[in-house]
């Protein structure tokens, strides 16, 4: 109801200033205070006054079926909660209605009103009770009247619990069929908290109470009227008036209307089945079964907590095991995920939810997703706040009430430190930090620090990952001489052969003869695929030409500029930005042989196709931009391009690429772009099969042949596409893996082993 004394019809001036004593709605001092003042004879009504009442309010509660006596004085038990001094009790019982209980938690006016009415009406009972901690059984009354009560609960500053516990009270208290009346001047914040608290079995009607001929206040009174219902059905909310006939405040009028259209579009969605957010009360009323009972195949989103019940509110997706036969570790179990993974597609897709669920072992998992909100709270936190909010949603045999276990999807970090924290028009938000990781491997007795680009556009994308090492110089001690593999969440890590750094006083610097990520490795273990031809290019004096499409820190092109002196880089990089971040942090340069374009990938293989194919030499420039070359930097075929480049929507489906790469029209200026044994080469990271499947076909209808590395489960896929019709056999590919070894210049032989047996899992598709 807010303080606002315009949202009453006004009293005298003297009223006025007893309002100004009240201050705060919901403090039972002041309304002691104002009720002392005022004395119990003097009634003081809000909103309207019984002639505006009369013919709207008692159809409502004759309406009330009771068919064991046809008189309502004996059948309907009233109760009128915050009554004040009002005579709206009064002129009920003078109509017939007899059964009348009124409770407020002012000790000053109960007593007053008694006084008042004990001749006149002795049947009638006062009692001082708090009205959001009622002291009645359930299924007490009939018809429980309220006039402005809610109102007065749902100060704006204070939020909705009283208004909660209040609304929670008046439907335990009411028995099937009873009706809840609320007089109330439907602000949008009263009607965000009333109308979802009455949708599954309850039938909602909304009125307007005609106003005074000779007065015009800014504010009407509305009746909401809430039947309770023996089932759980769910109905569209109706109003009985003509909203282009209201003739109070527009803003007021607007709020309404937006309210009502808002909630019957809810209504409307649940009603057709769509996937949309239930609260708790909603599923213990049945919304989507018996929670009590296991059943296979259901999801339903939800939310969990609220204002005065929790110190959060959190979203989250209740899912039942679909195969309810197995053996499970347990019947319910909560999956927390934080905010930086919550929009990958594990968590953000049905199809993702249903993986962690399998994984899980649970017949019935909890997924809850945290949110911004959520930051500065720690795990343990979290997790005491949601055990009391997951309890209900337990099934009924969950392990005979043993505690339900949490699990999180960490992201394995054990020391972060920030350097850069900006933003790109382009890119959104971006973070590089230095990192080291969580201990996972036995025979490292301290994790390493590496540098990562992360994009914060894509909840926690890192986009690029370097290790760092003393002065960015190549050290023996780094390296172990067993490979071994620990985990992270970034993209496919291979940090597990490192060793220890050595302390010492040089400057940690990005070290560019290392890779830091599994599916970089990939890459360039399929250029097996055509050692032959670069072997050739490199042995007749020429350069091999590679465009590599996203930047990112530059950590691959920088490797391939330090490994294969005979290849020619170009990089192709959106966003300025990102060019001079990875010259500032990542230590990247240019010279003769590594340039970079700022230019759209697409648009620029674009340009690049349509010249070449008309049999023109290429020049390129470093806006990106192709024109026909008639001195030096002359371009012909490509002969490798790689697509490295993230999807800025993730919930997709697709990490990686941008959908535009895996278009069949890019496709084939990518192929027409190519020489003669050319090679294209995309990272495709998606957990769903159908998203890479639809992919690898596309591919396969531009492509002569098309070889994969699979990686990271079946999560990041890197594939291949050949120009040339003839192709190497699997058999032959590790000579070939070793012919690639002999041309790339690594400074250790444990790179170069890695490239053999990445090489090793090159698979054709048929």
């Amino acid at each position: 109801m807010g303080k606002k004394k315009n949202q009453k019809q006004q009293p005298s001036a003297s009223k006025d200033d007893l309002l100004n004593t009240l201050g705060d709605f919901t403090s039972k001092e002041n309304w002691d205070s104002f009720f002392t003042i005022r004395g119990s004879d003097d009634s003081f009504e809000w909103y309207a006054e019984w002639p505006q009442l009369r013919d709207s309010l008692l159809p409502l509660i004759q309406q009330h079926p009771s068919p064991s006596s046809p008189s309502p004085s004996s059948s309907l038990q009233i109760l009128v909660p915050g009554c004040g001094n009002s005579r709206l009790s009064e002129h009920l019982y003078d109509a017939g209605f007899g059964d009348i209980t009124n409770i407020d938690f002012s000790k000053v006016v109960i007593s007053g009103m008694l006084r008042r009415n004990v001749r006149d009406r002795p049947n009638m009972r006062w009692r001082v009770m708090d009205m959001t901690q009622m002291q009645f059984p359930d299924d007490t009354f009939n018809v429980v009247l309220d006039k402005g009560g809610l109102d007065a609960l749902m100060e704006p500053e204070l939020g909705p619990q009283l208004g909660t516990k209040y609304l929670s009270e008046v439907k335990r208290v009411l028995k099937s069929r009873g009706k809840f009346i609320c007089l109330t001047l439907a602000e949008s914040h009263v009607l965000g908290l009333l109308f979802p608290k009455f949708r599954f079995g309850w039938n909602v009607c909304l009125y307007a109470i005609p106003q005074k001929p000779s007065t015009k206040p800014d504010l009407q009174t509305f009746l909401v009227v809430a039947e309770k219902e023996s089932s759980n059905e769910l109905h569209q909310i109706i109003s009985s008036f003509d909203h282009s006939s209201l003739a109070c405040n527009p803003n007021q009028t607007s709020g309404l209307l937006e309210a009502l259209e808002s909630e019957n579009q809810i209504r409307g969605e649940y009603l057709n089945g769509s996937d949309v957010l239930y609260s708790l009360e909603d599923l213990q009323l049945g919304a989507k079964g018996d929670l009590k009972k296991l059943s296979p195949g259901r999801r339903v989103q939800l939310t969990l907590g609220d204002q005065g019940v929790s110190h959060f509110c959190y979203k989250a997706v209740l899912l039942d095991a679909k195969q309810q036969s197995g053996a499970f570790s347990f019947h319910c179990g909560v999956f927390i995920v934080p905010k930086t993974r919550s929009h990958e597609w594990l968590f953000s897709s049905e199809e993702g939810q249903w993986q962690v669920v399998e994984s899980s072992k649970a017949a019935r998992l909890i997924m809850v997703l945290l949110e911004a909100s959520h930051a500065n709270a720690g795990m343990e936190d979290i997790q005491k706040d949601l055990s009391p909010l997951v309890k209900p949603l337990a099934p009924a045999d969950n392990d005979k009430g043993n505690q339900i276990p949490f699990m999180t999807a960490s992201d394995g970090i054990k020391q972060r430190s920030v350097v850069y924290q900006g933003s790109s028009s382009l890119t959104g938000p971006v973070v590089i930090e230095d990192v080291v990781y969580e201990n996972t491997d036995d025979d490292v007795s301290h994790s390493l620090p590496f540098r990562r680009l992360v994009f914060e556009r894509t909840e926690g994308l890192v986009q690029s990952e370097a290790l760092l090492t003393r002065d960015g110089l190549f050290d023996k001690s780094v390296y172990g001489t067993e490979k071994k593999k620990a985990s992270s969440s970034s993209k496919s890590k291979r940090r597990g052969a490192l060793k220890r750094n050595n302390e010492s006083s040089g400057k940690m610097k990005v070290y560019h003869g290392y890779l830091a990520s599994s599916y970089h490795t990939a890459i360039i273990s399929g250029f097996s695929l055509i050692s032959s031809y670069l072997e050739s290019v490199a042995s007749s004096g020429n350069r091999v030409k590679a465009v590599v499409i996203g930047l990112g820190a530059g950590l691959l092109p920088m490797f391939l500029h330090g490994c294969m002196q005979s290849m020619q880089i170009e990089g192709v990089e959106l966003d300025p930005v990102m060019l001079n971040l990875a010259r500032d942090y990542f230590g990247f340069t240019e010279d003769k042989r590594m340039k970079v374009h700022i230019a759209d990938g697409i648009q620029f293989v674009r340009d690049y196709r349509n010249l070449f194919s008309a049999g023109n030499e290429v020049l390129l420039s470093s806006n990106g931009s192709c024109k026909l070359s008639d001195a030096e930097s002359r371009s012909t075929a490509i002969d490798i391009i790689i697509v490295d480049v993230d999807s800025s929507d993730s919930s997709s489906g697709l990490r990686c690429p941008a959908a535009d790469f895996v278009e069949d029209s890019f496709l084939q200026n990518v192929k027409d772009t190519l020489s003669e044994q050319g090679l294209f080469v995309i990272n495709l990271v998606s957990r769903s099969p159908a998203i890479k499947d639809a992919v690898v076909s596309r591919m396969k209808e531009v492509f002569s042949h098309l070889f994969c590395i699979q990686l990271e489960g079946e999560v990041n896929l890197v594939l291949f596409g050949l120009c040339l019709e003839s192709h190497i056999e699997e058999d032959c590919i590790p000579d070939a893996a070793l012919k690639l070894d002999k041309l790339l210049k690594s400074e250790h032989p444990e790179i170069s082993q890695s490239f053999t047996d990445a090489a090793k899992k090159l698979k054709r598709l048929k």
